[in-house]
This record gives structure tokens, C-alpha cells and sequence, in this order.
């Protein structure tokens, strides 16, 4: 695990400046400076807007009685992809621009987390007559 992090905290960046030097050899010093810019203004623009919508449909759910917990796991994505747009570069900016499709972001929410439908207001074993807590008493007159 130490050695993934690792190669995940030296790798990307050396992408990316392989990458940086690859495009500003192509287009220039300030026209890729510039790109990187733009796609951080449109990413997060587009993360807002989307951030938004997402917290729209939890306020609809909590206020059905249910619990939003994919829609947290959808944000924590929108999230993620907002801080890879912030970074410089174009590998890190298209991962995040993946992650503002919202059908790859169900998709990988529906990969890691599998949905158990949960029935609200009916007690284990059916509920077919009244609810019984088991407990000792003492009365004391």
C-alpha cells in the first residue's frame, strides 16, 4: 500500500510535466499556461453547477424521510473532481472532467457500494403483530 501511494504521489506529477512540456512544445509556453487556466475556470463552473443540482436532490430526499447515501458518495466524487481540475494539468484535468459525467459517477458508485433496499417502519420478522421489547422490571411500591 506505502508503495502505490507513492507512486501515485510522484507518478502523477511526472506525467503531468511530461505532458506540460510535451503541449508547450506544440503550442507554446503562454497558450498552454493559458489552457490549463481556462480548463480550471470551465471545471469549476461546471462542478458549482453540478454541486448544486446534487444538493437539490438530497434536500428532495431527506424530505421524503430517506437517507441520501449515495448521493453523499456522488458528492464526494464531485468532490474529488473538482480538486483534480483545480490541479495543473491536462491528466489530472481529464480525470476530473470524467468525473463531472454523471453516469460514469453512478457507475463507479454502483461498483464499490452494493444497494441493500432497506424497508422503513416495519419491525424485523415481518411486522405482523405488536412490537415487544424484552427487558426485567422491578416494582417498587
Amino acid at each position: 500500500m506505502p508503495f502505490l501511494f507513492l507512486l501515485i504521489v510522484i507518478g502523477i506529477p511526472m506525467i503531468e510535466i511530461y505532458i506540460m512540456i510535451q503541449v508547450g512544445s506544440e503550442i507554446g509556453a503562454f497558450p498552454t499556461i493559458a489552457l490549463a487556466i481556462f480548463t480550471a475556470i470551465v471545471g469549476i463552473w461546471l462542478v458549482r453547477h453540478q454541486g448544486f443540482g446534487l444538493l437539490a436532490r438530497v434536500r428532495e430526499i431527506t424530505d421524503r424521510g430517506e437517507v441520501p447515501a449515495l448521493e453523499v458518495l456522488d458528492g464526494a466524487l464531485l468532490l474529488v473532481a473538482g480538486l483534480f481540475l483545480l490541479l495543473p494539468g491536462f491528466l489530472t484535468d481529464t480525470i476530473g472532467f470524467l468525473l463531472l459525467v454523471p453516469p460514469l459517477r453512478q457507475w463507479i458508485v454502483g461498483r464499490y457500494v452494493r444497494v441493500i433496499p432497506v424497508r422503513t417502519g416495519t419491525p424485523p420478522g415481518g411486522g405482523a403483530g405488536p412490537r415487544v421489547i424484552e427487558g426485567d422490571y422491578r416494582r417498587e411500591d
